[in-house]
């Protein structure tokens, strides 16, 4: 005997294959571009994509960095995450960090240097401490600076813009 669908089979299957496609489809996307995408002349980049590596913490070097994200070196990109400052809870400020997620960041121990970027606003107007998401757009500078031992940074950007999410 033949089985026919009903509208209803055909609704229940579209809605499975959405509910688990469409997340794979994301997932697999993310790995395939590496959490870059192209925006006109933005660069749209992932924050968690963008430090999920390992690097030696006091005597990393820019080879640990992966190409892929080296070469983000002075492009025009835009980051969304989480502003941090310790010194401003909240007010304005012309220098703070970002992070993708503040409160999902390190599950594994204290945040690895390659998952902060230091963030300089650039001009004279400070912008405001958000809680939330923001988006900051600007300059991006890939490379590991070290002091006294330690690396202190592998990202910074030059802060054009920060919007809230």
């Amino acid at each position: 005997m033949k089985r026919r669908w009903t509208w209803r089979g055909i609704i229940l299957l579209a809605a499975v294959t959405f509910v688990i496609g469409y997340p794979m489809a994301l997932f697999i996307q993310q790995k395939i571009n590496r959490g870059i995408q192209r925006q006109g002349d933005l660069l749209l980049v992932d924050l968690k994509s963008m430090s999920d590596f390992e690097m030696d913490q006091d005597a990393g070097t820019d080879s640990e960095i992966p190409v892929v994200y080296r070469d983000l070196d002075g492009k025009r990109v835009q980051l969304v995450g989480q502003m941090w400052d310790p010194n401003s809870a909240e007010g304005s400020v012309r220098n703070f960090v970002l992070v993708y997620s503040i409160t999902n960041c390190c599950f594994n121990g204290p945040p690895k240097v390659q998952h902060l970027v230091q963030a300089t606003v650039l001009g004279d107007q400070p912008v405001d401490m958000h809680p939330d998401y923001v988006a900051v757009t600007g300059i991006l500078h890939v490379g590991v600076h070290s002091s006294a031992g330690h690396v202190q940074s592998v990202y910074r950007i030059d802060v054009e813009q920060v919007k809230p999410e």
